[in-house]
């Protein structure tokens, strides 16, 4: 028997900060933030008096041209992304010859140079990385680190082997495996170990050692939280997998390929959603021992305090989307909820972590009921909370906000708090042409007034407005101070959102039309975004007065 509830690592109200770890680029990152920079917001974090730090899905994308830029679309839920890694760090590096070490900064700085304005440019990274840690690949550090990986490999066993071969065949067939030769489409196909041992020996060698550098970067990440945080870094789990990349190709007996997964037609999406990840087979995890879910659970948790599982709701049911259909047209499929959370109670206990359920959208009736029985966090959004979980009704006092949560002013999907206020989100969906048939640009602004106008009201009932017309800089402050009067165990924000950033990180609806995913840090004023490096957000005066306002939690709190 497991455990019947997830540990509960806080003790106290607590509070944190989210961070899109791509966007926090630091002077020493090669143009788009990474593992090393993880460690420093962790330690920054402990300092200010943090408990956690939540932060973008880390999986691995597949090794090719042109990157994947959504976090949530990955080729593996089960393995790191080493676009994250900080080429320098390895001693690999540090035995390379001075010409060679030469080499290497110019390639950091080509990096920089391309993703050194007001976009992320994955592609430009992924090329010079590659080519820094290939020659990194080929430096002998020694018996002990040559044993040491060894070792490691050996413990991971055939899975990073598999994900290794995946990155090798991909390298010289391209995406998605669908495409490659009828020989090479399963892995446990001859032709895929004739490959392994004859065709791309070297490669699968290249990609599991990046897989042990992630390993070793996210532990240091985590270890730098030291006794500060009382949880550590919170990794996200996306809510699936690419159909054409690596977990797709290895898992393909326990996937349903056929279909999608999605969201069916509500107030937000009239046409309901389709995120073109195909689901588990949910007669097939018993048979398997639930092993697709637990090694993946297992992979997450690995040097991390806790795990946010986006659209938790999805271990009781999954809206399936089938092949040339609509979205509107799927239906939902139901998933043993009890056997799943248990075997995330029994990961989470394994790992020492706390689980968050991000639990926003279409709720099934009892399924909040049965995330507390289990203690897992629900995830609770100022913008929409209100009394009764009624749109019609009062927005909800923040005394009556639940215990058993992590609560945020906004998500990486919705405008962050200065954009809110400014209207930056109707503003950028009437510019892109995003509203359906259901509504227009002028009855949104009109509901976005209406929505202000409560906004302000509830702030005000609860003394958090200064005298006269607040700026939005004070409302955005009002908006955190509320957070922290709320009784939720664990309360978050963005550092776009201390920075007073407008942009909000992802736009739903938009591919091209919108920067989704590829937006740095940046402080918004007259002339737009200004990007902000890593090393100035640290001292802040805004970042440092939101810090200020959440670590109150201990006395504010009801």
């Amino acid at each position: 028997m497991g455990p019947a509830r997830c540990p509960q690592l806080q003790q106290r109200p607590g509070w944190g900060w989210m961070v899109q770890l791509y966007a926090a680029r630091s002077a020493a990152s090669w143009g788009m933030g990474d593992y090393a920079d993880l460690g420093t917001l962790a330690r920054w974090g402990g300092e200010l008096g943090a408990d956690l730090l939540l932060v973008n899905p880390l999986h691995a994308a597949t090794p090719v041209l042109p990157q994947v830029d959504s976090p949530y679309y990955p080729s593996s839920r089960r393995f790191r992304s080493p676009l994250y890694l900080r080429v320098e760090q390895p001693p690999e590096f540090a035995a390379l010859p001075p010409a060679e070490r030469e080499r290497i900064a110019a390639l950091a700085e080509q990096a920089r140079a391309a993703g050194g304005g007001d976009r992320i440019d994955r592609d430009a990274v992924f090329r010079a990385k590659t080519a820094a840690l290939e020659r990194l690949a080929a430096v002998d550090a020694g018996d002990q680190r040559r044993a040491a990986f060894a070792a490691w490999r050996d413990r991971e066993g055939r899975g990073v082997v598999d994900f290794g071969i995946f990155c090798a065949l991909a390298e010289r067939h391209g995406v998605p495996w669908q495409d490659w030769p009828p020989a090479l489409r399963h892995p446990d196909a001859p032709a895929v170990a004739a490959a392994r041992d004859e065709l791309a020996a070297d490669r699968v060698a290249f990609h599991v050692w990046l897989q042990w550098l992630c390993d070793g970067q996210l532990a240091d990440a985590q270890a730098a939280t030291g006794a500060g945080m009382a949880v550590g870094i919170v990794h996200d789990l996306a809510v699936g997998v690419d159909p054409g990349g690596a977990d797709a190709w290895a898992l393909q007996d326990d996937l349903a390929l056929g279909v999608t997964v999605g969201a069916p037609p509500d107030g937000f999406n009239q046409k309901g959603q389709d995120w073109r990840l195909p689901p588990l087979l949910p007669a097939r995890l018993p048979a398997t021992g639930y092993a697709p879910f637990r090694d993946m659970l297992r992979s997450v948790l690995r040097s991390a305090g806790g795990i946010r599982v986006d659209h938790v709701m999805g271990l009781w049911r999954l809206w399936w989307v089938p092949a040339g259909r609509s979205a509107a047209e799927g239906t939902y499929v139901r998933y043993p909820a009890d056997a799943l959370l248990g075997v995330l109670a029994l990961e989470a206990e394994r790992a020492g972590a706390l689980v968050v359920g991000e639990d926003l959208g279409t709720v099934a009736a009892g399924v909040r009921e049965t995330m507390a029985e289990r203690g897992v966090l629900s995830s609770r959004v100022l913008y929409f909370e209100r009394v009764d979980d009624d749109p019609q009704q009062p927005r909800l006092p923040a005394a009556d906000y639940p215990e058993l949560a992590l609560t945020s002013i906004t998500t990486h999907d919705l405008p962050t708090a200065a954009g809110w206020w400014a209207d930056e989100d109707v503003r950028v969906q009437t510019e892109l042409d995003l509203y359906g048939s259901a509504t227009t640009p002028q009855a949104e602004a009109a509901r976005k007034a209406g929505e202000r106008a409560d906004m302000l009201e509830l702030l005000g009932s609860e003394g958090l407005l200064p005298d006269g017309e607040p700026d939005d800089e004070a409302l955005v402050v009002a908006m955190h101070a509320f957070l922290a009067r709320t009784p939720s165990l664990l309360v978050a924000t963005g550092l776009g959102d201390a920075l007073g950033d407008r942009r909000q990180p992802n736009m739903p609806g938009t591919t091209d039309e919108y920067p989704n995913w590829r937006l740095p840090l940046a402080r918004s004023g007259p002339a737009g975004a200004e990007p902000v490096p890593l090393d100035e957000v640290l001292g802040d005066a805004r970042v440092r007065r939101i810090a200020a306002a959440l670590s109150n939690r201990t006395r504010s709190a009801p």
